[in-house]
């Protein structure tokens, strides 16, 4: 792979990395799924709490099920993405979450600390040309209860 083909995969890996949290902040959280493969797999491993969600029709459900009162808005920075290889690729990327719940959509929500601060460790795939996560591994070392307004 030349540079300019290693260059595009990685835009094209942080373009996904960013679209996932704007589909669920901001757009229809089940097409969440739509950015994972067939086989795709999202998971929060121990010291988390053990979650699994494998298969993009399972992801659907998962994050289609997400309260519909809930307002949410996710900081992404400190992405870091590798190519390893002409098809594959693996990152990391750093969050803080926002987010309440009972939300009316009336005015602003008085600002509060982030109720998640952690990280992404992604791998993609390139698919029929089009690059997706393969697996998303959330790391979360500060986390707290999601507040109601």
């Amino acid at each position: 792979m030349d540079l300019v083909e290693a260059l595009l995969a990685q835009h094209a890996c942080e373009h996904v990395i960013l679209h996932f949290v704007r589909r669920l902040d901001l757009g229809e959280p089940a097409d969440v799924a739509d950015l994972f493969t067939e086989d795709g797999v999202w998971e929060w491993p121990p010291p988390g709490d053990g979650r699994r969600i494998e298969g993009r029709e399972a992801l659907r459900a998962y994050f289609g099920s997400r309260p519909a009162d809930r307002l949410s808005c996710r900081l992404m920075s400190n992405v870091l993405v590798t190519v390893t290889g002409p098809d594959s690729a693996s990152a990391t990327s750093s969050f803080a979450t926002y987010r309440v719940d009972g939300w009316q959509g009336g005015g602003p929500v008085p600002a509060g600390p982030p109720v998640q601060v952690g990280h992404y460790e992604d791998t993609f795939r390139r698919v029929d040309g089009t690059w997706l996560i393969a697996s998303r591994t959330l790391r979360l070392p500060f986390g707290g209860d999601t507040p109601k307004v």
